[in-house]
This record gives C-alpha cells, structure tokens and sequence, in this order.
C-alpha cells in the first residue's frame, strides 16, 4: 500500500459557517474520516478489532492557511509519520483540486487502546507492518 492515502471530494454546504467558508470543525471530522479509510483500506481496521483493541486520539493539531468553500473539490492526504510502543503519529493535507493550493494541515497521536480496558496496549507487529512509515511528508 501507498504510504499516502487519499481522497477527493464536493465540500457540501452543510460544511459551512456563518462566515461563509468552511467550518473548522469540519477539518476534524475530515481528518478522522481520512484516518478511518487509510486503516480500513490498510486492513488495520479488521486486525484492531480481531485483537480486541481500538484507537483513540490523545491530541490534534490543525494549521489553516486559506479557507475552503461550499461546493469546491478538495483533496485529502494523510499518512502514518511515526510510530511508537503504543502511539500512532498521523499528518494531514487538505488541498484545493482546482489549483493546488494548501488549504490546512496537522496532524493526529492516536494511542492503540484494549477495548475492553481502555489502557494502552503495545501496537502489535501486524498492524505497524501495515504502514509504511512516512516521516518528511510534511
């Protein structure tokens, strides 16, 4: 599998706020919605759960650089830039297809956690094994 993983699609307006551009909050569903694909497509997803673990976000960090607006085509990059005993570093990249421009960036620490439990747990070999691990795509 590719070390990123995208995806494009229509900003709806549902998306936009009473400034008339994209809702920063949206970025964050986006970003979780970027992560949820690149696991499921990476067989991550299907390996989280046979072991009877999940993954939650511990922090986020988002830089908006140009807003986005209803109905434009965006293009979202995200990729694994690190991993740890029990941590998964993620960044991002939303772009606007029409011209190319960087819209916003960050990046995720997801924490591999037992579902029973919710403490941490060691990522297990076949799951760091699914990513390649991205680093200076940022």
């Amino acid at each position: 599998m590719d070390a990123i993983y995208q995806f494009d699609f229509k900003v709806p307006e549902t998306a936009v706020d009473a400034n008339r551009h994209v809702n920063n909050v949206a970025y964050v569903q986006w970003m979780q919605e970027a992560a949820m694909g690149h696991s499921e497509a990476a067989g991550c997803t299907r390996m989280t759960r046979a072991g009877g673990a999940t993954w939650v976000v511990r922090t986020h960090r988002i830089e908006y650089l140009s807003p986005a607006f209803a109905g434009e085509m965006l293009r979202v990059q995200t990729w694994v830039a690190g991993l740890r005993k029990v941590r998964s570093l993620r960044r991002y990249k939303f772009i606007r297809v029409a011209d190319g421009t960087v819209l916003a960036q960050g990046e995720t620490d997801w924490v591999f956690v037992d579902a029973v439990t919710g403490r941490p747990r060691a990522i297990p070999a076949e799951i760091r094994e699914a990513f390649q691990v991205a680093p200076d795509m940022k």
